[in-house]
Parts: structure tokens; C-alpha cells; sequence
């Protein structure tokens, strides 16, 4: 299975970085990831609501080009249904068994995802009714998603 992770911005901070490293270390036994940055825009100061959505579509536009049409795509919203982990390990095994083999999973910037790429997701997950910086997201979706594939392997993992 091939998973990839397209995500707004950097990541800047060293122990995101390293927790990030590890999982895809951990997850090449399991599938083949790759994670997809994509440029973030500065919000200034005060930004009004129509800056904001603009602000969101320009980065909606870089999200879209790297979205492939055979992918089942996962949008990260905080209004998108919520799994423990043996049902997101469920959902992940079911999609491969109906034959998708590649997963998106889309980390919107600090202002949120764009309503187009909302739009063009086959599901929205939520981790949370709370607001996580868009790096630590990053590092708890892998580490979610490793779990995922050590439960489908029948693999001990800590509950």
C-alpha cells in the first residue's frame, strides 16, 4: 500500500523532524510513504476573513496538484468523523480490500483546509475536537497510521 501525507508547511522544529523520521522508518515494513510538503503563506497581523480565503485557496491550489485521481483521499477537519484506533485500522484494511492501494491524508495549514479540498476528499477525519499545530499533526497521523498496520498485522501495540 502506498501512503502519503501532503501537508502545509515545513517542519521546522528537530523533534518533529526526528518523531517524523522514525515512523516512516517504522512504516517501510509495512508501506511505502512518502510525505508531501507543500508551501504554506504567511497570514499577517489581523487578517480579515476574505484575506483568510484567500489565503486557503492559494494553498488549496498546491494541495490539489498533488492529489492523484486513484487515491482514496483523507482530509484532517476538525468536524470530520472521529475512529479509535482499531476502527481506523479497520477502515484502512477495508479500503485495501476493495482494491485502493493509495491513501492521501491531508494536513491542512494553521488557518484550515480550503473548502475545494474538503470538496474533493473521500472522508474527513478528526483526531480531536481541539486544535493541534499542523507539525505535531503530522507526528500523531503516522503514529496512527503505524498503529493501524501493526493491528491489521495482528501485531502487539500498546492500548
Amino acid at each position: 500500500m502506498k501512503i502519503d501525507i501532503i501537508a502545509v508547511g515545513k517542519v521546522k522544529e528537530k523533534f518533529y523532524r526526528d518523531a517524523i523520521d522514525e515512523f516512516a522508518k517504522r512504516l517501510s515494513k509495512y508501506c511505502k510513504l512518502q510525505v508531501i510538503e507543500v508551501a504554506d503563506e504567511k497570514t499577517p497581523e489581523g487578517a480579515g476573513e476574505a484575506l483568510e480565503e484567500q489565503i486557503k485557496a492559494r494553498e488549496a491550489e498546491r494541495i490539489l496538484k498533488n492529489i492523484k485521481d486513484e487515491a482514496y483521499v483523507f482530509t484532517l477537519e476538525i468536524a470530520g468523523k472521529k475512529y479509535d484506533s482499531e476502527g481506523f485500522a479497520k477502515r484502512i484494511n477495508t479500503l485495501g480490500i476493495q482494491g485502493k492501494s493509495h491513501i492521501q491524508f491531508i494536513i491542512g495549514g494553521s488557518l484550515g483546509l480550503h473548502s475545494s479540498v474538503s470538496a474533493r476528499s473521500d472522508a474527513k477525519i478528526s483526531f480531536s475536537d481541539m486544535t493541534f499545530p499542523h507539525q505535531l499533526m503530522r507526528v500523531i497521523l503516522l503514529e496512527q497510521v503505524y498503529r493501524g498496520f501493526r493491528i491489521i498485522a495482528g501485531e502487539p501495540y500498546h492500548k
